[in-house]
């Protein structure tokens, strides 16, 4: 595909995006696209991928523009883009833990291959409490086998697991499910009234410098989102529960953020929470849609405790429909949608082929950050409060299968030095270099404050005004 081509489609998903985000299509125009090469997939990963990093910092040029009256230029570099949807971070001399647990992967039902998500403990023994099986491979492959794909999903689902069976793109479509998700839009937006709003306009070179986010987001869209907005200058603090780890994919989202733990089953830490929403401009979560209402923070509660909060959701199978609540994530998304069905056949592979990153969570990442950052220039100019929602099925509607052949898919150079920071970052678990930012943004070049530690290296409070300047 000649280069000119690779921008169109680029260019083709960043309008569709900001469209959905309720920009003004003059200003998605303004996007540069630039790099040679892609992901090898059956579907046009890259361009996902540079269009979603694309909205974000279009984003970030519209609430520049609002304040200055210039619109920074935004270029995109498709190469720097799909590496970034793999991995960012790169230890030196030690070892990051694998991605993925030892039992998650896709097996054969007797009828037809379903996933197993099994990073957590608790989904990991879901589904071995279900299949009654050792802790292996060719252990869980056996007791897969035994049984029918929808019935042991729908097991594992109700120990509180994460499963999903493969779907083809069609049967999805005439799923109840499938359906759900198709009749809502790519992003929910909800302008709140006018209400009173402190001062506040961004920095030229740190455009979101003394934005504070609350963020209660894991694994893994909704830490990129944030991880966006800290190296615009946001100060994120992140909070997580007791005991709650993610050693495979912490160190890579938390650059750029303060990370505490509070056990919100107890009425002063969940006090503690509250403040710190009170005190937010941007709250991002990702947890089940029903989680904190549960607290007593559904979104009405959450406005009135903060009026002109910039309130960003995630949800993973939509939010309308039977499964609205149930668990998922990027790898079960691509099962249930087609995208694993249509890869195999595709590639003429004899069992599922999955995306080479998870393009799903990263772009919805984007996604969220771009409404969060439009939120800011609604709040600013007008003076409101808004409430966005994404999913992740929702943002796998829009990723285009291949119509050329695969033999003209070309594949990107691989990663050298020249592609990272030229500091060493000291992160918790030894020194590590980071790539360079896929996006410049004219006159804001994405820096973060602070190098990736430990969840729960941070007190949860915010810092003092002064040391957000």
């Amino acid at each position: 595909m000649e280069n000119d081509q690779v921008t169109q489609a680029a260019s083709q998903h960043l309008r569709e995006f900001w469209t959905a985000l309720g920009g003004a299509p003059a200003l998605a125009a303004t996007c540069g696209f630039g790099g040679t090469g892609e992901l090898v997939s059956a579907f046009r990963v890259t361009d996902l991928a540079a269009a979603a990093i694309g909205a974000a910092a279009t984003a970030a040029a519209e609430l520049l523009q609002a304040s200055t009256g210039h619109l920074p230029a935004v270029h995109v570099d498709r190469r720097m883009a799909s590496l970034w949807f793999g991995a960012s971070l790169h230890p030196l001399g030690w070892t990051m833990p694998p991605l993925w647990d030892a039992i998650a992967g896709n097996y054969r039902a007797r009828d037809r291959w379903i996933r197993l998500h099994t990073n957590a403990p608790h989904h990991r023994q879901a589904a071995l409490s279900v299949l009654d099986c050792a802790a292996d491979q060719e252990s869980v492959r056996q007791a897969v086998a035994g049984w029918d794909a929808d019935t042991l999903e729908a097991a594992i689902v109700a120990r509180g697991g994460c499963a999903a069976v493969m779907y083809s793109r069609e049967e999805w479509a005439a799923h109840p499910q499938g359906k759900a998700v198709a009749a809502e839009p790519l992003l929910h937006v909800a302008t709140g009234a006018r209400v009173s709003t402190r001062a506040w306009e961004p920095s030229r070179d740190r455009p979101l410098r003394g934005i504070r986010v609350l963020d209660l987001t894991r694994i893994l869209a909704g830490p990129v989102a944030t991880r966006f907005l800290a190296g615009l200058g946001a100060e994120v603090l992140r909070i997580d529960p007791y005991g709650w780890e993610e050693p495979n994919t912490v160190p890579e989202v938390v650059l750029g953020k303060r990370c505490a733990r509070l056990n919100l089953k107890d009425p002063a830490d969940l006090d503690t929470l509250r403040r710190l929403m009170g005190h937010a401009d941007i709250l991002v979560h990702g947890y089940r849609s029903d989680a904190l209402a549960k607290l007593g923070l559904d979104a009405a509660q959450r406005r009135e405790l903060n009026p002109a909060l910039i309130d960003v959701s995630l949800d993973a199978y939509g939010w309308s429909g039977a499964w609205q609540c149930r668990r998922g994530f990027d790898s079960l998304i691509q099962m249930s949608t087609g995208i694993a069905e249509a890869g195999m056949r595709v590639m003429g592979s004899a069992a599922p082929v999955n995306l080479p990153v998870q393009a799903i969570d990263h772009a919805t990442g984007y996604l969220m950050a771009a409404a969060a950052l439009r939120g800011l220039t609604l709040r600013m100019t007008r003076g409101v409060g808004i409430e966005v929602r994404a999913s992740l099925a929702r943002t796998a509607a829009v990723l285009q299968l291949r119509t050329e052949p695969m033999r003209e898919v070309s594949g990107f150079a691989a990663e050298t030095p020249v592609d990272r920071c030229a500091h060493v970052e000291p992160t918790s678990w030894g020194p590590a270099a980071r790539l360079l930012p896929p996006v410049q943004i004219e006159g804001a070049p994405l820096a973060w404050r602070y190098p990736a530690r430990a969840l729960g290296a941070y007190e949860p409070e915010w810092l003092p005004s002064n040391e957000l300047l």
